[in-house]
């Protein structure tokens, strides 16, 4: 029924503006305001459609990864994100080294949080 569609996610925030910065400015993510007076901004990571960002007065920050980021080399992204101010998470059985990276089996990664406090991540294949 919807093998031909262009389905596309999104995802609540509480501050449109601070997520426009994070994304856009941090992130270095294309980002474009869709719709100012609903609170609607795009994300364009996802190839023709974008990632629908809205904001929600009442947002509750999803306890889940929201957001992860393939990259070719984990330590220089952390590195850099660190750079701009980005802190990792450290959650409990799934211990980090030093910079935040998980490295105990599967995928190298690393959790962060957006303004909101939605959960996003950096992951290497290896």
């Amino acid at each position: 029924m919807f093998a031909d569609t262009k389905a596309f996610s999104g995802f609540a925030v509480d501050d449109l503006e601070k997520a426009r910065e994070f994304y856009g400015e941090t992130l270095g993510l294309n980002t474009s305001i869709v719709d100012e007076e609903y609170g609607l901004l795009s994300l364009d990571i996802t190839g023709d459609r974008g990632t629908l960002v809205y904001q929600k007065p009442d947002h509750t920050p999803a306890t889940y990864t929201i957001l992860n980021f393939p990259v070719d080399d984990i330590d220089a992204t952390v590195d850099e994100l660190t750079k701009r101010g980005v802190s990792f998470e450290r959650y409990e059985g799934m211990e980090p080294d030093e910079k935040g990276i998980h490295r105990g089996g599967g995928p190298l990664i690393a959790w962060f949080k957006d303004p909101a406090g939605n959960v996003l991540s950096v992951l290497q294949e290896t």
